[in-house]
């Protein structure tokens, strides 16, 4: 029987995993013994890769190949040149310093569906978009990166990881993976470590 192979658009408040209480997979994705490559915090949104292809899935999580995940980030307030540099360069989070990162603040808000529930909203605090691409995934690293750098996390996104893109999925939505966007997959995942 073939592998398969899962885009799923993760909405707020659901746990990336099949059992558990709450809001799980198992509501959204009615597929039996797939399993998500990496993972999504609770309150985090976004692009889920699903497979029961456990090579795959441990190539695309080993730390060693570093293939790229890109996030839209709305953080409070407005950073500096300085606090964006920093984050490029990597910030101390606890007892490590993250890798490099591309980072850029979007010049307007993103096209994206309000969530639910809505962000804290502050007339008098604005915020700001960034595009953050990692090529590691430390639990809730770039909400203690932003932090870090004085600007916290109100909302995350993960839209791509390498050439997959979360484009045309609404969230809870998911689809097979096209047989183009999985030979991508797979040549992102044996090939050299990426250094952003």
């Amino acid at each position: 029987m073939p592998f398969r192979y899962i885009i799923f658009n993760k909405p707020y408040g659901v746990v990336s995993q099949f059992s558990g209480g709450g809001e799980t997979l198992r509501k959204y994705v009615p597929v039996k013994s797939v399993y998500p490559v990496g993972r999504l915090d609770h309150d985090s949104e976004g692009l889920l890769l699903l497979t029961d292809d456990g090579v795959l899935q441990h190539q695309l999580t080993d730390p060693r190949y570093g293939h790229p995940r890109t996030y839209l980030v709305q953080v409070e307030g407005v950073p500096k040149e300085e606090a964006l540099e920093q984050l490029a360069k990597g910030v101390t989070i606890r007892d490590y310093i993250t890798r490099r990162a591309q980072v850029r603040a979007l010049s307007e808000e993103p096209e994206l569906l309000p969530r639910d529930p809505p962000i804290r909203f502050r007339r008098s605090v604005p915020t700001t978009w960034l595009e953050i691409s990692l090529t590691e995934g430390r639990n809730r690293q770039v909400r203690r990166m932003t932090a870090a750098v004085g600007h916290p996390t109100l909302r995350l996104l993960r839209v791509a990881i390498g050439e997959l893109r979360i484009e045309g999925l609404s969230p809870g939505e998911w689809r097979n993976l096209s047989y183009s966007e999985l030979a991508a997959l797979r040549r992102m995942s044996q090939g050299p470590r990426s250094t952003i």
